[in-house]
């Protein structure tokens, strides 16, 4: 079978699932009849008075703009920091406590700590967030640096590789499936971690919108909202990181 007919096979059964989910939620909101669990078709009107009226869009994008900027300051830092610890052992072992207690520390202290320390301010709200998602960024990273292959990069000294071309040529292809690994479990994580944020101490982003729709117990808006931020999250997986997958494996056969 060709790659065309995989893929399109591929497509196809992504297409049933999603149509036989549809349909259990239809059938079991019919067989409930309640306010509990609305049909697709209420969520999906809901959806599109939210949308026309500017308030999905709105709130939809505060918290994405909080996801970007907490994502990539996590992202970055996690990868220095693990590719150092990972590098040396001294310091991994002068620092592996503190790794594993902020691991341990449930996000939603930290949060709270934050807000308690610094104010209800954008700045704690991004601090809490990168608290949470660091520790996890920094154990995959610094797994994934132990794993180097220690003759490539011997081969590399030996050609006199310059420390860029190393990085790009002879690290970065090992480190990428850890890379990627730590961005797909972060962007899961950190979004989740933001709707807490936001429920707590922001006076906009879904997670304000959805702490409203539980009050007012207005399921269908939070299932609105909902879908609506994870079509977003597949958005990126589809256009960003599959692209990205690809052509960072092209050097492999």
């Amino acid at each position: 079978m060709t790659s065309t007919k995989l893929l399109s096979h591929h497509r196809t059964l992504n297409l049933l699932s999603l149509l036989l989910f549809i349909g259990l939620w239809q059938s079991l909101a019919l067989y409930l009849s309640d306010n509990s669990l609305p049909t697709p078709t209420t969520v999906a009107k809901v959806f599109w008075q939210e949308t026309l009226s500017g308030q999905l869009p709105y709130h939809l994008g505060i918290t994405l703009l909080r996801l970007v900027s907490s994502f990539t300051i996590a992202m970055l830092l996690g990868c220095a920091i693990g590719i150092v610890l990972g590098r040396s052992k001294k310091l991994d072992a002068f620092f592996d406590n503190w790794l594993v207690i902020f691991l341990n520390i449930p996000a939603l202290v930290t949060i709270i700590l934050c807000y308690v320390w610094f104010g209800l301010v954008e700045s704690a709200a991004i601090l809490a967030v990168v608290i949470n998602k660091l520790p996890n960024v920094v154990v995959t990273i610094r797994e994934g640096t132990r794993a180097l292959d220690k003759d490539l990069l011997e081969m590399a000294r030996c050609y006199h590789f310059g420390k860029r071309k190393t990085l790009i040529h002879v690290i970065w292809p090992q480190l990428h499936p850890f890379v990627m690994g730590a961005t797909r479990s972060g962007l899961a994580l950190i979004w989740k971690i933001i709707l807490v944020v936001e429920l707590l101490g922001r006076s906009n982003g879904m997670g304000y919108q959805l702490h409203l729709f539980f009050q007012l117990f207005d399921v269908a808006s939070i299932l609105a909202y909902t879908i609506a931020f994870v079509a977003v999250i597949q958005l990126i997986e589809l256009v960003v990181l599959k692209p990205l997958d690809r052509r960072a494996g092209r050097w492999r056969r």
